[in-house]
């Protein structure tokens, strides 16, 4: 059974209290980061370890590309997704047809280590947002829509799930809701026409999705994340929407308005989110898990449809993975060193 809180861990390897840890039934997810990263064989070994303590856990992992990429050493770098809509702008069929290869080529790697799924693709518009920027396709809906789909196909055909984010639109937000409360003061519709497009469009697309850490104070008190009325009214009962909703990290700063570790994840299950995550603290993450221990389980059909294609190979220092991914990656490689 899968629970409703992911976490990580500090190193490379599990510890004592990573094993008792992994064994609660509300923990669901483990979130891997740069730290705990070495090279592709030590990452598919960590990951058969989580999964013989608990084989029903579900692993991420943000791997966008560009600046957000977490398994460097023996993986392919990727290029931002920016690039992608640049070349758009001139070029849609060789952009579409890059995007397509760049979104198998990262799913692929991804599963080979035994992680389940990466926290992709972004969805927000290339706007006022310094912490969006590039991780964007694009600056407008007309670009984006495309080139998410053809990314997303790409994912898919490797067997990975995908998530967009950050819903419903971070782009337009100039504050960085890791370190600062993100307010957006613009009306509904302002937000429905613009950043919302997207991420409607592609809903077919669509397993999961992360709503972001920003109060769109003309429409809820609340940051999205912690927001019945985005959750349950728009996501849920206009757009019928039914993937998997994570909570972006419960520890960042524009999180901390609805208070501790316990009342942060029990606000974003409340809301409708289907797991929340709490990375980086330890002692937050316990006390999350304490606070939500009575709390029913999430629904494990859905959380279900978020397991990837995870391929039953050896895997050495180096990746190997066959003529495709060769060639797949020989042209991405080439593309991003053309930039």
């Amino acid at each position: 059974m899968i629970g409703a809180l992911m976490l990580d861990i500090a190193g490379t390897k599990l510890t004592q209290d990573d094993i008792q840890l992994l064994q609660a039934p509300q923990v669901g997810g483990m979130i891997l980061f740069a730290r705990n990263i070495e090279s592709p064989h030590q990452v598919r070994a960590l990951t058969d370890h989580m999964r013989q303590i608990r084989p029903d856990i579900l692993i991420a992992v943000d791997q966008e590309g560009g600046r957000v990429q977490r398994l460097k050493n023996g993986f392919t770098l990727l290029p931002a997704m920016g690039h992608f809509g640049e070349l758009y702008l001139t070029e849609p069929e060789k952009a579409l047809e890059l995007a397509e290869k760049c979104g198998w080529l990262m799913a692929t790697e991804v599963l080979a280590v035994g992680i389940d799924f990466s926290f992709a693709p972004v969805l927000d518009i290339n706007d006022i947002s310094d912490v969006i920027g590039d991780r964007s396709f694009a600056k407008n809906v007309k670009d984006i829509v495309p080139l998410a789909n053809a990314f997303m196909k790409g994912m898919k055909r490797a067997g990975m799930a995908t998530t967009g984010k950050h819903f419903p639109g971070h782009g337009s937000v100039k504050a960085d809701s890791h370190v600062a409360a993100a307010v957006d003061p613009r009306s509904y519709d302002e937000i429905y026409q613009n950043d919302m497009q997207s991420f409607i469009q592609l809903q077919d697309s669509l397993d999961a999705l992360m709503p972001a850490h920003v109060i769109y104070e003309n429409v809820d008190p609340n940051p999205a994340g912690f927001s019945e009325f985005w959750l349950q009214k728009v996501l849920r009962q206009e757009l019928k929407f039914d993937g998997v909703l994570f909570s972006d990290d419960l520890t960042m700063q524009a999180a901390c308005v609805a208070g501790g570790a316990d009342a942060r994840i029990k606000a974003a299950l409340d809301a409708g989110c289907d797991m929340g995550l709490v990375c980086n603290q330890r002692e937050a993450a316990c006390i999350a898990l304490e606070g939500i221990t009575e709390y029913p389980l999430p629904n494990q059909q859905r959380l279900e449809r978020m397991r990837g294609k995870i391929p039953q190979i050896q895997i050495n220092e180096q990746l190997d993975l066959g003529e495709e991914w060769q060639a797949v990656k020989k042209v991405i490689e080439d593309f991003k060193k053309s930039l």
